[in-house]
């Protein structure tokens, strides 16, 4: 059974790797730095690649035992099952982080068997670290956070809007978003789907949506969303699996029934 002291090693390499991150201007001047994968403005970059290199070596180095699903390697949905699995998406944000937005963050969840362990998520421009153990709560820097207590009239909604597969999507994003809107404070977009969950988590918003999210985006959130009280599903309803990108949904848990039936009209 991992212990607090093997965790508090894995945040220490993920602060690591967000030095890196800080250590990155101008990545879209720099030459060779950004490559295009498949679908439309999807993109990796040098710093993508070197920080989960990283990650993944310094893991092993703390749980030899551990296996790893990460954004930038290929993958097999065989491994959900593992006994230890850390799933990883090194920047989520990379187009923030081209643009220099300075809103992209470092994600590690950790299952044990399919189940959730530990989330860690990481923002380097502020200095935040998100993390959750199953059962232990949920903490920014080390003190307790919770979901907020408003309801749907009152709640700030953000969303994603699976850029990536914009022509199967983007109608049906931007219509939930419409009728999302039409019934909540406001919206909110940040780029980055695992501080959106994290923002949730410690009530700054009330619930986050995107028609389709990988593992690695909310792997580590989905956790830290838990233990603070709150509640992610799909936009059936139904639990997520770590092995498989799905249609992703999380709340303060009070408002989780309302969105879905707004998502469904």
């Amino acid at each position: 059974m991992p212990d607090e002291h093997e965790f508090d090693k894995v945040t220490a390499l993920i602060k690591e790797c967000g030095e890196l991150m800080l250590s990155a201007h101008a990545v879209e001047k720099e030459s060779g730095a950004i490559e295009i994968k498949a679908g439309t403005a999807n993109f990796v970059t040098k710093y993508d690649k070197i920080i989960q290199n990283k990650l993944i070596s310094g893991i092993l180095q703390i749980f030899p035992e551990a296996l790893f699903l990460a954004e930038e390697k290929e993958n097999s949905a065989a491994l959900a099952d593992s006994p230890l699995l850390f799933i990883i998406d090194p920047i989520d944000g990379t187009t923030n982080f081209i643009h220099d937005m300075k809103c992209s963050v470092i994600s590690v969840g950790v299952y044990k068997k399919g189940n959730p362990f530990f989330g860690i998520v990481y923002n380097p421009y502020f200095d935040e670290m998100f993390t959750a153990e199953a059962g232990r709560g949920a903490y920014l820097n080390g003190e307790r956070i919770s979901v907020s207590l408003r309801s749907f009239p009152e709640a700030l909604v953000s969303f994603g809007t699976a850029p990536y597969y914009r022509d199967t999507y983007a109608d049906g994003v931007f219509s939930i978003a419409k009728k999302v809107f039409m019934k909540c404070a406001d919206l909110r977009r940040s780029g980055s789907a695992a501080y959106d969950i994290c923002s949730v988590a410690c009530g700054r918003t009330d619930a986050y949506f995107e028609m389709l999210l990988s593992p690695w985006d909310f792997a580590a959130g989905r956790i830290i969303l838990a233990e603070a009280g709150g509640k992610c599903t799909d936009f059936d309803g139904k639990t997520l699996k770590c092995s498989e990108p799905s249609s992703f949904l999380c709340s303060n848990s009070l408002i989780h029934t309302h969105l879905i039936s707004t998502i469904k009209e």
